[in-house]
């Protein structure tokens, strides 16, 4: 199992939600909420809205998300959902637990007793340079007062 942070339409009431609890497509079983210890700029962008996370460590916000633990056929879905690695690189980044409902294994619960988790999060490294002075996010939310509501891809 390999721990995934998603902070976009992936998590709990968002869009895209249905992917994380469709078994078909592998195991995800939430863990908790977190936040990212180093900032970085969360912007929604494109014709479509779409959340992303630019690859720009210290600047932006703390992001805040969810954190899964995810079985390898899920972790490749979501490498292909994501576009990775074109749109999206999968990398690993230390996020801080916000409240942690995960139960495990000795390893688990000494990670989260330090209150620190090394988690694949799925930013990007390559976007159009005018995204860099698009709002910055701390939390997403599709239908938020940014009124930038994301498109999804059946709708498209």
């Amino acid at each position: 199992m390999a721990r995934v942070f998603v902070y976009g339409t992936l998590k709990k009431g968002q869009p895209n939600y249905k992917h994380m609890i469709n078994t078909a497509k592998g195991l995800a079983k939430f863990q908790g909420r977190g936040r990212t210890v180093e900032k970085y700029p969360l912007v929604i962008a494109g014709k479509y809205n779409i959340p992303y996370m630019l690859n720009i460590p210290g600047s932006g916000h703390h992001i805040a998300g969810e954190i899964y633990s995810v079985d390898e056929q899920m972790l490749q879905f979501l490498d292909e959902f994501e576009g990775c690695p074109d749109m999206y690189q999968r990398t690993l980044m230390r996020i801080q637990v916000v409240e942690w409902e995960g139960k495990g294994g000795a390893g688990e619960a000494r990670a989260a007793a330090d209150g620190v988790l090394e988690c694949f999060v799925y930013s990007t490294a390559t976007y159009p340079p005018e995204w860099v002075g698009l709002p910055y996010y701390d939390s997403y939310d599709s239908s938020g007062k940014h009124g930038l509501s994301y498109v999804l891809r059946e709708s498209r």
